[in-house]
């Protein structure tokens, strides 16, 4: 029997943050919108980093996306395929009732209303549960259809609520009803694309929050955002522009934070349609179904170009989808050279000696420079012949129409939510399904990579995972199925009387914001 515990003592000191006895209100700017306050709708970094502030999960991850106890204070395997969890004692909820194990069960059990309608779900965290039972108050047994060892990282995405929410939907949730949680923070308000605000939790289980409320202000447009921070009119922003960073950098008044991260900013080509709406040939039909012309498009691209010129150095080159130092990371794999003339010459050998016609289409709002960067691989892409149109979107419009294939090439970002390399391959990669493949936009599908991913999910051994996650790695981007760009770098700007550490998954929490 395997043991994998960890005492409450040691998650007192992990989640400990020091407090100080004059308490403020502290207002965020936001780079981008909450579109829910669902936590378990919708897998996108603005709601995931805005649920972390309300909700806990039975663990958290740290800063570097390690696993950390949070509503579970110790866990076991009780064999292959049983997890049992021992709950954190006298935790209450947001409305004062108390959390136990029948809470876990109920949200775990209403991941699938929540899934309904969502671009992108949590659907895939839990598809290997298949029963989840309150052995008591304070103990919980999670059995699954096979040996799973992520189910630790699947399980840090998924937010706990109480028990009676497990009817309660999206809809009901967005209106304000039943945002209710454990975590640093109480939910007051919500404007869409305009504010959040929270109040602090007085009775949270660890150490209280720093800050009275705290006003997120969303600001979409990026100049604005810097002008609120050098004014004043905000005490932190996220996702400096690239720009910018120099000039804020400068002031004796605030400081720049600077980590790496694990977004991934790569593109989805229409591997599912003989005829596909944006890309066609001079016989009709979609070139990018040939391995070929995807190799070609990848290679057209000066990664160390963008990165440098438009992202101020903001990025690393990317040539698989989860950064070097993270679980199933592959040395061998290299980012694709720009080579303009080979890119040509296998766009002749795919049949297309003239290249063919495309539109690409990206958001024009959702990540740094995500315009400029699509506009400048439309000219990649032209420079080796293929006819090439921009059309850029907001990120409420774009996502939608992006998930619902209005488009053939297009443009997305995701970061390694689970910390190990199957939390990107998962989503983006894996065969478009009911409970997989949720952000495949493109339709990619490879019975293999599918078997080897499935196998790494329920392998336990460290050694042999990774392994087959590499291997799955390597079909998927022998294929490109997805073709990598780079990674982003995570940035904020506090003030001089403030510090945060910065994360590695991009999320803002001011419970780590720490008055000096």
């Amino acid at each position: 029997m395997k043991f994998l515990t960890i005492a409450a003592t040691l998650a007192a000191s992990v989640f400990a943050v020091p407090c100080t006895a004059l308490s403020r209100d502290l207002t965020v700017g936001l780079a981008a919108s909450t579109t829910s306050m669902d936590p378990q709708f919708y897998v996108v970094g603005p709601n995931s980093a805005m649920a972390r502030n309300i909700f806990d999960g039975l663990v958290n991850q740290d800063a570097k996306q390690q696993i950390q106890p949070a509503l579970a204070v110790s866990w076991k395997t009780v064999d292959d395929t049983t997890w049992e969890f021992k709950l954190r004692p006298d935790v209450k909820f947001h409305d004062g009732s108390e959390f136990t194990a029948e809470d876990v069960v109920a949200s775990i059990k209403r991941v699938p209303l929540a899934s309904k309608n969502s671009p992108s779900s949590f659907a895939a965290y839990v598809k290997a549960i298949t029963d989840v039972t309150a052995v008591d108050p304070l103990t919980v047994r999670i059995k699954t259809e096979g040996p799973t060892p992520l189910l630790l990282n699947n399980l840090s995405r998924i937010a706990i609520l109480p028990g009676e929410m497990e009817k309660t939907t999206t809809e009901e949730m967005n209106s304000g009803k039943g945002v209710i949680g454990t975590g640093p923070f109480k939910f007051v308000s919500w404007t869409p694309d305009d504010n959040v605000v929270v109040d602090r939790n007085d009775s949270y289980w660890g150490e209280k929050a720093a800050w009275d409320k705290v006003t997120f202000r969303v600001f979409k447009n990026s100049s604005a955002r810097v002008a609120a921070m050098l004014s004043g009119d905000v005490d932190m922003i996220e996702s400096i522009p690239t720009a910018d960073t120099r000039k804020l950098e400068a002031s004796d008044k605030l400081k720049v934070v600077k980590v790496a991260g694990n977004r991934i900013m790569y593109l989805h080509m229409d591997q599912g349609r003989e005829e596909s709406p944006f890309a066609k040939g001079p016989d009709g039909k979609n070139p990018l179904l040939k391995p070929e012309v995807r190799r070609a498009l990848s290679l057209s691209i000066n990664r160390e170009a963008l990165v440098d010129r438009i992202m101020d150095g903001q990025g690393v080159p990317a040539g698989q989808v989860v950064p070097e130092g993270y679980f199933g990371y592959d040395p061998a794999i290299k980012v694709d050279p720009y080579d303009p003339s080979k890119a040509k010459q296998l766009l002749a050998a795919a049949g297309y000696p003239d290249a063919f016609s495309l539109t690409f289409h990206a958001s024009n709002d959702r990540y740094p420079n995500d315009s400029k960067i699509a506009q400048a691989i439309g000219q990649f892409f032209s420079r080796i012949g293929v006819k090439t149109e921009v059309a850029t979107l907001p990120g409420s419009v774009y996502f939608t129409r992006a998930s619902n294939l209005e488009f053939s090439l297009i443009m997305g970002g995701a970061a390694v939510e689970t910390g190990e390399a199957s939390g990107v391959l998962g989503p983006i990669l894996e065969t478009y399904g009911e409970k997989a493949g949720q952000g495949n936009r493109g339709r990619y599908s490879n019975p293999e990579f599918d078997r080897t991913l499935s196998e790494a999910r329920r392998t336990l051994d460290d050694a042999k995972r990774e392994a087959l996650l590499k291997r799955a790695t390597e079909i998927a981007m022998t294929d490109l199925g997805v073709i990598p760009i780079f990674y982003l770098a995570n940035t904020w700007a506090v003030k001089n009387d403030l510090s945060y550490e910065g994360r590695s998954d991009a999320y803002t929490l001011p419970y780590y914001v720490k008055p000096i």
